[in-house]
């Protein structure tokens, strides 16, 4: 046996161990550590597995499956426009309102059908960090001036970091390009627009069951479309179901079973509609399970999808609420009080570890505003705010950990470092500018 390469294995049995071996499980501390690990999960599994993850997987899906990888190339790889793909990347996120772990499956579809490391990496950031609403609500509810430099921070900063890692990694991009200008040009399948149509009518579905309140406001278009959301997704509802049996070619029969069941369960759960949203998504399932060809693909790559994300975080919602604390304000290992106290001012250090702290916290959708303005109110300066905006919502531990395994452990270092720094700094421009 090569005893040489069993170190890793060796470390994460004495690091085990070691851990398990001087577990401080008499303080109170450690106690509520645990508490909040658990918290954090439930919380998140309850709210965002469901709604944001699930759908998707099925985005991640489609794409793998009904997008043509020539058509991935020919818009994010090497025979695409550099301008052309680095602004549709970096504006992507303007339509996705979705969190650091929910556009983890839409970064591996694309990055797996060929999507260049730079335009791929400019939609990772993108998705979570330029989300139309939380900087509209960024503006109102933390000051004008914030929201505006969140925007030019969050835009610049997709493009940037995203030609930093294509000029870095430029030696092994080139092998790919020239791979992808050998490819020969393939037929699609469908026409692009009925693609495009069934990919619109999941991305709808996504972004509406997920729309959240606006604060303290009960008018204006915002709060309207979240009074609303469960009838305009039930609208696109039926878009996805003619989109299935017109696009898809799913069988009329199963859609229809599908339907009624959905229908039925709405008028019985009319209280509950996530109930709802659950039978669609298990009818969903089960009409693909027993449709052969594309159909029967697409919850492959779904469920591809799936089992390569979920494990890993849920591993990192644990780890994220043991040392962070979780969104209930339960302590973590490392107290809030501590982080309150420490990004005070517009010093190097306390923009530097807002920075940090962004970047490993998990954020929902919308979730960082409030918890930046309690900050803000326990005396968190005007840079490390803005560091945090833009090193938070992007990324995440259980973020990390998946991006690791779609990308490699070197180039995932890379950009976390990248965002860190260009956060630290703009947070250090800032804050002396206001």
């Amino acid at each position: 046996m090569d005893w040489k390469e069993q170190y890793k294995s060796f470390l994460w049995i004495l690091g085990f161990f070691l851990f398990a071996y001087f577990m401080p499980i008499e303080s109170d501390s450690f106690k509520d550590a645990i508490l909040s690990a658990f918290d954090l999960a439930r919380w998140y599994a309850r709210e965002h597995v469901l709604l944001c993850l699930i759908p998707a997987f099925f985005i991640a899906g489609t794409i793998a499956v009904f997008v043509s990888q020539a058509a991935v190339v020919k818009y994010f790889g090497a025979k695409a426009n550099k301008w052309i793909a680095y602004l549709v990347a970096a504006g992507s996120g303007t339509i996705l309102a979705v969190c650091s772990c929910t556009v983890l499956p839409l970064f591996s579809s694309i990055h797996k059908r060929g999507a260049g490391l730079g335009p791929a990496i400019a939609f990772l950031y993108s998705g979570p960090a330029i989300n139309i609403l939380a900087i509209i609500l960024t503006a109102r509810i933390l000051g004008l001036e914030l929201g505006i430099a969140r925007v030019i921070g969050a835009v610049s900063f997709s493009i940037i970091i995203g030609l930093i890692m294509a000029f870095i990694y430029r030696k092994e991009e080139k092998e790919k390009e020239a791979a992808q200008l050998a490819m020969p040009e393939v037929e699609e399948p469908r026409p692009l627009w009925q693609t495009a149509l069934h990919f619109f009518i999941l991305v709808a579905i996504l972004v509406f069951v997920n729309w959240g309140k606006p604060a303290d406001t009960t008018e204006g278009l915002w709060y309207f479309i979240f009074a609303n959301k469960w009838f305009i997704t039930s609208v696109f509802g039926i878009g996805f179901a003619l989109s299935m049996i017109y696009i898809i070619q799913v069988k009329k029969l199963y859609v229809a079973i599908g339907t009624a069941a959905v229908i039925i369960s709405g008028i019985i759960f009319y209280g509950n509609p996530t109930i709802t949203f659950v039978i669609a998504v298990i009818a969903t399932t089960v009409a693909l399970t027993f449709t052969d060809g594309e159909a029967n693909q697409w919850l492959g790559e779904t469920w591809g999808f799936t089992k390569q994300i979920m494990p890993l975080l849920g591993a990192g919602v644990l780890v994220a609420g043991f040392l962070l604390g979780s969104q209930n304000n339960n302590n973590g290992l490392i107290p809030n009080e501590w982080i309150s106290a420490l990004v005070g001012g517009n010093s190097l250090f306390s923009n530097f570890f807002a920075s940090v702290t962004g970047a490993f916290m998990y954020f929902a959708t919308l979730t960082e505003i409030p918890i930046l303005q309690g900050l803000i109110n326990s005396g968190m300066g005007k840079g490390p705010a803005l560091a945090l905006l833009l090193a938070g919502p992007a990324l995440s531990l259980p973020n990390m950990l998946v991006i690791r395994g779609v990308i490699g452990t070197q180039k995932t270092v890379v950009y976390v470092t990248l965002v860190v720094v260009m956060a630290t700094i703009s947070g250090l421009i800032y804050g002396s500018l206001f």
